[in-house]
């Protein structure tokens, strides 16, 4: 932020010393009509002072149009303030010294350095030393020197006055600009951190209201399973039937096709009962118990179609009753399986295998889904359980799967975690509890 922020206050400096050198020529020019009011006897010579002066400070605003301006304004704008204080310093020594009504002329030069350019408080500080040092010497360099003291010393404080005052403006004025400056950036950063809030909040939403659509369409889903099964079983018993017409028997061909049916029927009906399982989804008791190998079974029948071409093998030599949601436990295999495929797919492995394993841990089972695939680089294997974290393509995917399946282990007491080796493979684990602590 400080780098911000002089920069920022280089711009501001630069603004206003152009603007304090035009005011300057101008209040320099509009003098004549005070030196026609005072002293009009040297009008002439206060002419030349003051066209000179004014070229010297146009001269002043040219060089702060360059570059060499603009990287030293500060430095620049104190030589060319000097010029009037020069001239009117001049003007005080040429006329009357310590009694010369031009006095007010530097009170009024300190006042604009510290109201039109104020830079800080040292600068403003040392050009009011300065000033008073080209009064102390205006005054002392006349040739009957200083005739009045009570009145030197008088015009001096004020001068000094002046000086306090305007210094202490500086500082006050610099002080709010930085805390001005400050809540600038803070009221940036909180719109920044509000702008990331609604974009997240947004994102929720989409998920909410897609997890209704999910809801209601699991509601109809189990009614048409349901319907489903009816025709499906008639149908089974119609191939049943039909296989023991004696017309059958004596078809070889006609046996096979009808074989062929049934067979394709009761995949059908495998299929409704797997999704049966999936859709209709409970609260998880920590007291039910299922067969994990039949939860993989259902798992993998689900995501045939995402699979084809694409060998599964089981490694599993245990028993694997255990405690949990089965439902839940199939979407996650199925979102473990699904994303193994797309990363088959995607890497174009030549031989693509995944392995599903199961192995005692304990009092609880863990379970393995590895893939021979490319791999998940490593910057980003750190992030592949946060939630909307993705590296597919945009519109493919919120990035809340693995998010998801991570909360559902934590809710069985257990633990997903992610390795992998680029270019080889990739392996998912969790684990679950034992059904009645079975060993």
């Amino acid at each position: 932020m400080r780098g911000s922020y002089a920069k920022e206050l280089a711009g501001f400096h630069l603004m206003q010393s152009r603007a304090c050198a035009v005011t300057v020529i101008v209040l320099v020019l509009l003098g004549f009509v005070l030196d026609f009011a005072v002293y009009p006897e040297m009008m002439g010579r206060f002419a030349v002072a003051r066209f000179i002066t004014s070229i010297g400070v146009l001269a002043g605003l040219g060089v702060l149009y360059t570059g060499f301006g603009k990287r030293h304004v500060h430095a620049v704008t104190f030589v060319w303030l000097t010029f009037p204080q020069a001239m009117i310093a001049w003007m005080i020594h040429a006329t009357q010294g310590e009694a010369s009504l031009f006095y007010a002329g530097i009170i009024l030069t300190i006042f604009a350095v510290g109201t039109l350019f104020p830079v800080g408080f040292m600068y403003t500080m040392a050009y009011g030393v300065l000033t008073l040092l080209a009064y102390w010497i205006a005054c002392t360099t006349r040739p009957e020197g200083v005739t009045d003291h009570a009145q030197f010393l008088f015009h001096a404080t004020i001068i000094l006055f002046s000086v306090a005052a305007s210094t202490v403006y500086t500082f006050y004025n610099e002080r709010g600009r930085r805390q001005l400056f400050e809540l600038k950036e803070e009221l940036a950063e909180k719109n920044d951190e509000l702008e990331h809030t609604n974009r997240s909040l947004a994102e929720i939403k989409g998920q909410m209201l897609q997890q209704e659509k999910m809801a209601a369409l699991g509601t109809l889903s189990a009614g048409l399973l349901h319907e489903v099964n009816n025709p499906v079983n008639f149908c089974l018993m119609a191939i049943d039937v039909a296989l023991e017409d004696p017309v059958a028997q004596g078809s070889p061909m006609l046996l096979e096709c009808l074989d062929d049916a049934r067979q394709g029927m009761q995949r059908v009906q495998y299929i409704v009962s797997d999704l049966k399982t999936f859709a209709y989804r409970k609260e998880h008791t920590g007291s039910d118990a299922f067969v994990l190998e039949r939860a993989v079974d259902a798992a993998v029948r689900l995501v045939g179609h995402e699979t084809k071409g694409i060998a599964i093998r089981r490694e599993i030599a245990v028993a694997t009753l255990v405690q949990g949601d089965e439902a839940a436990i199939v979407g996650v295999l199925i979102n473990l399986l699904g994303n193994a495929a797309l990363a088959l797919r995607k890497g174009g492995t030549a031989a693509p295998e995944i392995v599903i394993g199961a192995c005692d841990d304990g009092a609880r089972l863990r379970v393995t889904v590895r893939d021979n695939g490319p791999g998940i680089e490593p910057e980003h294997l750190s992030r592949v359980f946060e939630p909307f974290f993705t590296t597919r393509e945009v519109g493919q995917g919120l990035g809340l799967g693995l998010s998801i399946c991570y909360s559902v282990i934590e809710r069985h007491g257990g633990r997903l975690t992610a390795e992998s080796m680029p270019g080889e493979w990739t392996r998912f684990t969790f684990d679950l509890p034992r059904a009645g602590g079975e060993r």
